[in-house]
């Protein structure tokens, strides 16, 4: 049986630090967790390819919101793809779909041909497609390496019955990897449940501010969202167990 292993979406060079530390196997750099990712900096990539020695995917999502994206943002998406390649990185994530909410094979092709030599992960724009399946198929037929899904459900547990579905249809032909509301005490039964190998999680958590004094009601208050080591070691010795 292939070793499992964990994927952390750190949004800063302290969050990949301590993935690292915790015993993490890839990491994905992203910013605004809070927004469920958003593309980093260009200093921050290199920084962390610069300091972390773990596989390094960058998401690439130019904004929030939908998937559905125009020239101007699919331009973007190329222009931070040559520099997570210029850069070093080993891959990217990346997801884009058409008006109907199907995976949008023209542009992801194209995204996909730009990443040239690096790795790309579909991320988990694939759980809005009305038809997981024939997604599944036109995710793969796009050539990357990865799925990342929750199985079209809120948690990673609760779609684990899909996500073993699309597991036993990619059959080999491409990893599909459980991601959302991933936590050390399920992440056992998830590794069951589902039969995946790769699994991606946040891991964490929220540090109050270091400023003795932090006005109230300016809409900026609110503390630093970064990895936590324990909990990245604390699910990857769960997995190791399993």
């Amino acid at each position: 049986m292939a070793a499992r292993l964990l994927e952390v979406a750190a949004n800063s060079l302290a969050s990949a630090l301590a993935a690292q530390a915790g015993g993490a196997g890839r990491v994905e750099l992203c910013t605004a967790l809070e927004l469920g990712g958003l593309t980093p900096s260009h200093g921050e990539i290199a920084l962390v390819r610069e300091r972390v020695r773990l596989p390094l995917y960058v998401l690439i999502r130019p904004r929030a919101g939908d998937f559905l994206y125009s020239e101007q943002e699919l331009e973007t998406m190329h222009r931070d793809i040559e520099a997570c390649a210029a850069f070093g990185c080993d891959g990217v994530v990346l997801g884009v779909l058409d008006a109907q909410g199907n995976v949008d094979r023209r542009h992801g092709r194209a995204l996909v041909d730009a990443a040239g030599g690096m790795g790309v992960t579909f991320h988990r724009a694939f759980d809005l497609a009305p038809d997981p399946l024939s997604a599944l198929d036109d995710v793969m037929a796009l050539g990357v390496e990865r799925l990342l899904t929750s199985g079209g459900q809120r948690t990673a547990m609760g779609g684990a019955a899909q996500i073993r579905s699309l597991i036993e249809r990619a059959a080999g032909r491409m990893t599909v990897m459980p991601g959302s509301g991933i936590h050390s005490d399920d992440i056992a039964a998830l590794a069951r449940q589902t039969g995946a190998h790769e699994f991606h999680a946040s891991a964490k958590r929220v540090l109050a501010s270091r400023m003795p004094y932090y006005g109230d009601g300016l809409g900026m208050d609110g503390g630093e969202i970064r990895t936590d080591e324990a909990q990245v070691r604390a699910l990857v010795e769960a997995l190791s167990r399993e």
